[in-house]
């Protein structure tokens, strides 16, 4: 069993990496006017840095490997903290988007190994229940971190919100080193096991899902703060509020899932969240223009974004046991992968002022998701 707290540490890990990547999302209009570039281009902090995420998620799972888990996850929050410090000072959007490049790089293997330490130090009866717990940090990154970030921003410029995720950071950074057990490493990553990975089909296509929902959701999450200005008139409080609606859901649902997943198997949990997904997604579509429907929208695929995300660990690491952390972190890569492309489309999309078309973009690619979990039973029936 894991030592206590430990879990809730990782997941405030997880909270304080999670609210790093988004944050640019929650802080668009300031950075755009006082840095003197578009929307878009502001959006692109999310583009490239999710770019960077994908390509270092697998990366640095080979390169890490053998390394002491929790000095390993005692550097990465510590860097990030300090990149988020460099980037209250940035002089420039070029100095900006370097600093977030490098830091998305670190970024990259903390939700991964954090999930990795689990299977490490958890009973294996606990072990889904428990992936998907340190996974709240996440929902509440959205539901606490990216609101309080859109208030800081809006009140206090781009530049408080960045040293307020530093201080989060440094905070995380000795609760990593009071609870995380000292020498936790796993075994390197062989060839062998990507090759495994990669001739396993529902290993496949469970990466695939990961990469559709995540692009669909991103389309619309990149550009949520100028969307609901542009659609709704929504005030920097306003949007705020969809922003914690989004996370308090997320934390709700994950919570659930977490509860019923080791009860219910990974297949089920996730189709009923996928379905949630959809729903919330499909809700702001036809609702956009209109304030509280919107905000609707955004609860219910709040309640299904998380514990989708979860759920797509839980079930890799049931699909392939020996090679969890290597799964974990593909699944991972591909979650930023989609969150790339996701973000490029809504930018392209904002900025040809298709503000409307955003949300059946998003829903397109969460239905082609929810044909391929469904898929995934057919391919292989017993996996949970």
């Amino acid at each position: 069993m894991a030592p206590r707290f430990t879990p809730t540490v990782l997941l405030f890990g997880n909270f304080v990496i999670g609210t790093s990547i988004v944050a640019p999302g929650g802080m668009l209009a300031e950075l755009s006017s006082d840095l003197a570039v578009s929307i878009r281009a502001a959006g692109l902090l999310v583009t490239f840095g999710a770019a960077a995420l994908c390509i270092f998620s697998p990366l640095s799972a080979w390169l890490t490997g053998r390394m002491d888990r929790r000095a390993l996850l005692v550097g990465i929050v510590l860097i990030v903290g300090l990149g988020n410090l460099l980037s209250a000072f940035a002089s420039s959007y070029a100095v900006l988007m370097a600093v977030r490049l490098l830091m998305m790089a670190v970024a990259a293997p903390y939700t991964p190994q954090a999930a990795g330490v689990v299977g490490l130090i958890e009973a294996p009866e606990r072990r889904g229940g428990t992936i998907a717990y340190i996974f709240l940090g996440w929902s509440l990154a959205m539901a606490v971190g990216l609101p309080l970030v859109t208030m800081i921003a809006s009140s206090y410029g781009w530049r408080g919100a960045y040293l307020f995720i530093a201080a989060l950071s440094l905070v995380n950074v000795p609760l990593l080193i009071w609870r995380l057990p000292a020498r936790i490493a796993g075994s390197a990553v062989a060839l062998s096991t990507w090759i495994e990975l990669a001739r396993s089909p529902v290993v496949v296509m469970l990466l695939v899902i990961t990469a559709l929902h995540m692009a669909g959701q991103f389309v619309v999450f990149t550009f949520m703060a100028p969307l609901l200005k542009q659609l709704a008139d929504a005030s920097p409080a306003a949007i705020a509020v969809v922003f914690a609606l989004y996370g308090i859901f997320g934390f709700i649902g994950n919570l659930a899932a977490s509860r019923v997943v080791d009860r219910w198997g990974g297949y089920r949990t996730s189709l009923v969240f996928v379905c949630i997904l959809l729903v919330g997604v499909a809700i702001w579509s036809v609702g956009a223009g209109h304030l509280p429907l919107m905000a609707l929208g955004v609860g219910l695929w709040g309640m299904g974004f998380a514990s989708t995300n979860s759920m797509q660990q839980v079930r890799l690491v049931s699909a392939a046991p020996s090679a969890a952390g290597a799964s974990v972190s593909l699944n991972t890569s591909f979650l930023y992968i989609g969150q790339a492309i996701g973000s490029a489309i809504g930018g392209m999309l904002f900025a040809r002022g298709l503000f409307y078309a955003a949300g059946y973009v998003a829903a397109s690619f969460i239905v082609v998701a929810l044909g391929l979990v469904l898929l995934t039973r057919r391919v292989s029936p017993g996996a949970d």
